[in-house]
Protein backbone atom coordinates (compact mmCIF):
# COMPACT_ATOMS: atom_id res chain seq x y z
CA UNK A 1 0.00 0.00 0.00
CA UNK A 2 1.91 3.33 -1.12
CA UNK A 3 0.97 7.01 -1.42
CA UNK A 4 2.53 9.89 -2.59
CA UNK A 5 2.40 11.66 0.84
CA UNK A 6 1.97 15.08 1.22
CA UNK A 7 4.24 17.81 2.27
CA UNK A 8 5.23 17.46 5.75
CA UNK A 9 3.11 15.23 6.32
CA UNK A 10 6.27 13.08 8.57
CA UNK A 11 6.62 15.52 11.25
CA UNK A 12 4.62 13.51 13.62
CA UNK A 13 1.80 11.83 13.90
CA UNK A 14 -0.89 12.83 11.87
CA UNK A 15 -4.71 12.56 12.98
CA UNK A 16 -7.82 10.72 12.25
CA UNK A 17 -11.30 10.65 13.07
CA UNK A 18 -12.52 7.19 12.13
CA UNK A 19 -16.70 5.88 12.67
CA UNK A 20 -17.95 3.19 11.88
CA UNK A 21 -15.06 0.93 13.83
CA UNK A 22 -16.83 -2.17 15.10
CA UNK A 23 -16.27 -4.30 12.36
CA UNK A 24 -15.56 -4.23 8.63
CA UNK A 25 -14.45 -1.34 6.78
CA UNK A 26 -13.86 1.14 9.90
CA UNK A 27 -12.13 -1.65 11.91
CA UNK A 28 -9.72 -1.96 9.27
CA UNK A 29 -9.18 1.07 8.54
CA UNK A 30 -7.94 1.95 11.86
CA UNK A 31 -5.93 -1.30 12.54
CA UNK A 32 -4.23 -0.36 9.25
CA UNK A 33 -3.70 3.08 9.68
CA UNK A 34 -1.80 2.75 12.97
CA UNK A 35 1.06 1.75 11.63
CA UNK A 36 1.35 4.36 9.26
CA UNK A 37 2.28 7.04 11.07
CA UNK A 38 -1.32 8.27 12.31
CA UNK A 39 -2.98 8.68 15.45
CA UNK A 40 -6.20 6.60 15.08
CA UNK A 41 -9.31 7.75 16.67
CA UNK A 42 -11.97 4.79 15.74
CA UNK A 43 -15.40 5.72 16.86
CA UNK A 44 -18.35 3.02 17.54
CA UNK A 45 -21.82 3.41 18.06
CA UNK A 46 -22.20 0.66 21.19
CA UNK A 47 -20.57 0.98 24.57
CA UNK A 48 -19.79 -2.61 24.35
CA UNK A 49 -17.75 -2.00 20.74
CA UNK A 50 -16.09 1.06 22.24
CA UNK A 51 -14.75 -0.99 25.19
CA UNK A 52 -13.57 -3.29 22.83
CA UNK A 53 -11.14 -1.09 20.37
CA UNK A 54 -10.04 0.57 23.68
CA UNK A 55 -8.91 -2.91 24.62
CA UNK A 56 -7.04 -2.67 21.52
CA UNK A 57 -5.22 0.64 22.35
CA UNK A 58 -7.00 2.31 20.38
CA UNK A 59 -8.32 5.80 21.78
CA UNK A 60 -11.70 5.00 21.29
CA UNK A 61 -15.08 7.45 21.51
CA UNK A 62 -18.51 7.02 21.19
CA UNK A 63 -20.61 8.25 17.77
CA UNK A 64 -23.41 7.57 16.98
CA UNK A 65 -25.12 9.03 14.00
CA UNK A 66 -28.90 9.02 15.56
CA UNK A 67 -27.69 10.46 18.65
CA UNK A 68 -26.58 13.70 18.04
CA UNK A 69 -25.06 14.23 21.03
CA UNK A 70 -22.47 11.81 20.63
CA UNK A 71 -21.65 13.35 17.65
CA UNK A 72 -20.26 16.50 19.45
CA UNK A 73 -19.14 15.40 22.48
CA UNK A 74 -17.32 12.43 20.50
CA UNK A 75 -15.43 15.05 18.70
CA UNK A 76 -14.61 17.29 21.24
CA UNK A 77 -13.34 14.32 23.27
CA UNK A 78 -10.28 13.75 20.01
CA UNK A 79 -10.48 17.62 20.04
CA UNK A 80 -9.32 17.95 23.70
CA UNK A 81 -6.86 14.90 23.26
CA UNK A 82 -5.26 16.62 20.00
CA UNK A 83 -4.56 20.02 21.00
CA UNK A 84 -7.57 20.92 19.03
CA UNK A 85 -5.60 19.58 15.67
CA UNK A 86 -7.53 17.12 13.09
CA UNK A 87 -5.80 16.43 10.34
CA UNK A 88 -8.55 13.73 8.66
CA UNK A 89 -12.07 12.79 9.11
CA UNK A 90 -13.56 9.36 7.47
CA UNK A 91 -16.89 9.14 7.66
CA UNK A 92 -18.29 5.53 7.62
CA UNK A 93 -21.09 3.02 8.90
CA UNK A 94 -24.17 2.82 7.31
CA UNK A 95 -26.77 0.16 7.13
CA UNK A 96 -30.04 -0.99 4.91
CA UNK A 97 -33.53 -1.50 5.01
CA UNK A 98 -33.60 -4.04 1.88
CA UNK A 99 -37.01 -3.75 0.82
CA UNK A 100 -39.82 -2.18 -2.27
CA UNK A 101 -39.85 1.49 -2.10
CA UNK A 102 -43.70 0.86 -1.69
CA UNK A 103 -43.20 -1.20 1.37
CA UNK A 104 -40.75 1.20 3.70
CA UNK A 105 -42.08 2.71 6.45
CA UNK A 106 -41.46 6.78 6.79
CA UNK A 107 -39.95 6.30 9.91
CA UNK A 108 -37.52 3.86 8.75
CA UNK A 109 -36.16 6.38 5.81
CA UNK A 110 -36.37 8.75 8.14
CA UNK A 111 -34.03 6.81 10.34
CA UNK A 112 -31.84 5.87 7.99
CA UNK A 113 -31.19 9.10 6.60
CA UNK A 114 -30.42 9.85 9.99
CA UNK A 115 -27.81 7.48 10.02
CA UNK A 116 -26.51 7.50 6.82
CA UNK A 117 -26.73 11.17 5.81
CA UNK A 118 -28.03 13.64 8.65
CA UNK A 119 -25.08 12.48 10.74
CA UNK A 120 -22.33 12.44 8.82
CA UNK A 121 -23.81 16.42 7.57
CA UNK A 122 -23.49 17.49 11.69
CA UNK A 123 -19.68 15.66 11.82
CA UNK A 124 -18.61 16.76 8.83
CA UNK A 125 -19.70 20.51 9.58
CA UNK A 126 -18.05 20.10 13.01
CA UNK A 127 -14.65 19.36 11.62
CA UNK A 128 -14.47 21.83 9.11
CA UNK A 129 -13.69 25.05 10.82
CA UNK A 130 -11.23 23.21 12.64
CA UNK A 131 -9.67 22.02 9.20
CA UNK A 132 -9.91 25.75 7.90
CA UNK A 133 -7.84 27.09 11.32
CA UNK A 134 -5.35 24.75 10.39
CA UNK A 135 -5.52 25.17 6.49
CA UNK A 136 -5.39 21.89 5.36
CA UNK A 137 -7.24 18.66 5.92
CA UNK A 138 -9.35 15.59 4.47
CA UNK A 139 -12.81 14.50 3.88
CA UNK A 140 -13.10 11.50 3.11
CA UNK A 141 -16.94 9.89 2.60
CA UNK A 142 -17.62 6.30 2.29
CA UNK A 143 -19.90 5.78 -0.48
CA UNK A 144 -21.43 3.26 -2.25
CA UNK A 145 -21.82 1.59 -6.06
CA UNK A 146 -25.24 2.23 -5.47
CA UNK A 147 -24.33 6.25 -4.68
CA UNK A 148 -24.62 6.28 -8.91
CA UNK A 149 -26.63 3.57 -10.28
CA UNK A 150 -30.14 2.12 -8.37
CA UNK A 151 -30.85 -1.60 -7.95
CA UNK A 152 -34.13 -2.72 -7.34
CA UNK A 153 -34.75 -3.07 -3.31
CA UNK A 154 -32.10 -1.06 -2.25
CA UNK A 155 -34.24 2.21 -2.62
CA UNK A 156 -33.62 3.73 0.75
CA UNK A 157 -29.79 2.83 0.77
CA UNK A 158 -29.57 4.37 -2.51
CA UNK A 159 -31.23 7.49 -1.82
CA UNK A 160 -28.93 8.05 1.16
CA UNK A 161 -25.95 7.54 -1.00
CA UNK A 162 -26.89 9.28 -4.42
CA UNK A 163 -27.43 12.29 -1.77
CA UNK A 164 -23.88 11.95 -0.13
CA UNK A 165 -22.31 12.26 -3.34
CA UNK A 166 -24.46 15.41 -4.83
CA UNK A 167 -23.40 16.76 -1.16
CA UNK A 168 -19.90 15.77 -1.01
CA UNK A 169 -19.46 16.85 -4.91
CA UNK A 170 -21.10 20.55 -3.63
CA UNK A 171 -18.38 20.62 -0.38
CA UNK A 172 -15.22 20.18 -2.53
CA UNK A 173 -16.39 22.74 -4.83
CA UNK A 174 -17.24 25.29 -2.01
CA UNK A 175 -13.71 24.39 -0.37
CA UNK A 176 -11.28 24.83 -3.08
CA UNK A 177 -8.65 26.40 -2.17
CA UNK A 178 -9.21 26.26 1.45
CA UNK A 179 -6.60 23.08 1.71
CA UNK A 180 -9.37 21.15 2.89
CA UNK A 181 -9.69 17.68 0.68
CA UNK A 182 -12.94 15.99 -0.03
CA UNK A 183 -12.84 12.77 -1.68
CA UNK A 184 -15.56 9.87 -2.29
CA UNK A 185 -14.63 6.06 -2.01
CA UNK A 186 -17.48 4.09 -4.11
CA UNK A 187 -16.97 0.47 -2.74
CA UNK A 188 -18.93 -2.56 -4.79
CA UNK A 189 -19.41 -5.44 -2.70
CA UNK A 190 -17.30 -5.65 0.22
CA UNK A 191 -17.14 -8.97 2.75
CA UNK A 192 -18.29 -7.15 6.13
CA UNK A 193 -21.44 -7.80 8.13
CA UNK A 194 -23.38 -5.34 5.96
CA UNK A 195 -25.98 -8.39 5.00
CA UNK A 196 -26.48 -9.72 8.33
CA UNK A 197 -27.07 -6.32 9.54
CA UNK A 198 -29.44 -5.53 6.60
CA UNK A 199 -31.42 -8.49 7.28
CA UNK A 200 -32.07 -7.40 11.09
CA UNK A 201 -32.93 -4.34 9.55
CA UNK A 202 -35.65 -6.20 7.22
CA UNK A 203 -36.77 -7.85 10.38
CA UNK A 204 -37.24 -4.53 12.22
CA UNK A 205 -39.14 -2.55 9.74
CA UNK A 206 -40.72 -5.13 7.87
CA UNK A 207 -41.14 -8.00 9.74
CA UNK A 208 -43.60 -11.40 8.79
CA UNK A 209 -46.77 -9.49 8.75
CA UNK A 210 -45.74 -6.83 6.58
CA UNK A 211 -43.79 -9.52 4.29
CA UNK A 212 -46.94 -11.72 3.88
CA UNK A 213 -49.34 -8.36 3.03
CA UNK A 214 -46.84 -7.68 0.24
CA UNK A 215 -47.26 -7.77 -3.80
CA UNK A 216 -43.61 -8.30 -3.39
CA UNK A 217 -43.99 -11.56 -0.44
CA UNK A 218 -42.56 -13.84 -3.14
CA UNK A 219 -39.44 -11.96 -3.62
CA UNK A 220 -38.86 -10.93 -0.36
CA UNK A 221 -38.83 -15.00 0.63
CA UNK A 222 -36.25 -15.73 -1.84
CA UNK A 223 -34.42 -12.74 -0.86
CA UNK A 224 -33.91 -13.32 2.34
CA UNK A 225 -33.24 -17.58 1.90
CA UNK A 226 -30.17 -16.13 0.16
CA UNK A 227 -29.54 -13.14 2.79
CA UNK A 228 -29.61 -15.56 5.31
CA UNK A 229 -27.21 -18.25 4.05
CA UNK A 230 -24.54 -15.56 3.47
CA UNK A 231 -23.10 -16.17 0.17
CA UNK A 232 -20.42 -14.34 -0.17
CA UNK A 233 -20.53 -14.05 -3.91
CA UNK A 234 -18.03 -13.83 -6.65
CA UNK A 235 -17.05 -10.40 -6.52
CA UNK A 236 -16.45 -9.74 -2.93
CA UNK A 237 -13.24 -7.88 -1.69
CA UNK A 238 -11.83 -8.06 1.71
CA UNK A 239 -12.37 -4.24 3.72
CA UNK A 240 -8.49 -3.78 3.20
CA UNK A 241 -9.30 -3.10 0.07
CA UNK A 242 -10.98 -0.02 0.52
CA UNK A 243 -8.50 1.20 3.11
CA UNK A 244 -6.22 0.97 0.36
CA UNK A 245 -7.56 3.94 -1.18
CA UNK A 246 -8.56 5.55 2.15
CA UNK A 247 -4.39 5.72 2.41
CA UNK A 248 -4.01 7.54 -0.79
CA UNK A 249 -7.20 10.04 -0.02
CA UNK A 250 -5.73 11.43 3.24
CA UNK A 251 -1.87 10.76 2.12
CA UNK A 252 -1.52 11.83 -1.54
CA UNK A 253 -0.43 15.18 -2.31
CA UNK A 254 -3.14 14.98 -4.95
CA UNK A 255 -6.44 13.43 -3.60
CA UNK A 256 -8.81 12.27 -6.08
CA UNK A 257 -12.21 13.20 -6.13
CA UNK A 258 -13.52 9.58 -6.70
CA UNK A 259 -12.28 6.16 -5.82
CA UNK A 260 -13.73 2.98 -7.22
CA UNK A 261 -13.56 -0.28 -5.27
CA UNK A 262 -14.15 -4.09 -7.10
CA UNK A 263 -14.48 -4.91 -10.60
CA UNK A 264 -18.71 -4.17 -10.62
CA UNK A 265 -18.13 -0.76 -9.37
CA UNK A 266 -15.55 -0.08 -12.24
CA UNK A 267 -18.25 -1.91 -14.74
CA UNK A 268 -21.37 -0.40 -14.19
CA UNK A 269 -19.36 3.59 -13.88
CA UNK A 270 -18.61 2.13 -17.47
CA UNK A 271 -22.31 1.35 -18.20
CA UNK A 272 -23.98 4.24 -17.25
CA UNK A 273 -21.75 6.60 -19.66
CA UNK A 274 -22.64 4.02 -22.45
CA UNK A 275 -26.08 2.79 -22.25
CA UNK A 276 -29.38 4.32 -22.69
CA UNK A 277 -31.92 4.63 -19.58
CA UNK A 278 -33.66 1.56 -20.45
CA UNK A 279 -31.09 -0.30 -21.25
CA UNK A 280 -29.26 0.50 -18.19
CA UNK A 281 -32.22 -0.35 -16.01
CA UNK A 282 -32.51 -4.05 -17.98
CA UNK A 283 -29.03 -5.12 -17.16
CA UNK A 284 -29.58 -3.66 -13.38
CA UNK A 285 -32.71 -5.50 -13.02
CA UNK A 286 -31.45 -8.73 -14.65
CA UNK A 287 -28.39 -8.27 -11.90
CA UNK A 288 -30.79 -8.27 -8.93
CA UNK A 289 -32.94 -11.01 -10.22
CA UNK A 290 -29.95 -12.87 -10.36
CA UNK A 291 -29.16 -12.50 -6.67
CA UNK A 292 -32.66 -13.68 -5.68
Amino acid sequence: MTATVSAGAEAGPRTILITGCSSGIGAASARLLRGRNWRVFPAARKPEDVEALAAQGFEAVLIDYERPETIHAGLDSVLAKTGGRLDALFNNGAYAVPCAVEDLPVEALRALFQANFFGWHDLTRQVIPVMRGQGAGRIVQCSSILGFIAMKYRGAYTASKFALEAYSDTLRQELHGTGIHVSLIEPGPIDTRFTENALANFHHWIGKEGMMASPHRATYERRLKRMENGEPGPWKLPPESVVEKLVHAIEASRPRARYRVTKPTIWMNIARRFLTTRALDRVLMKAADGEE
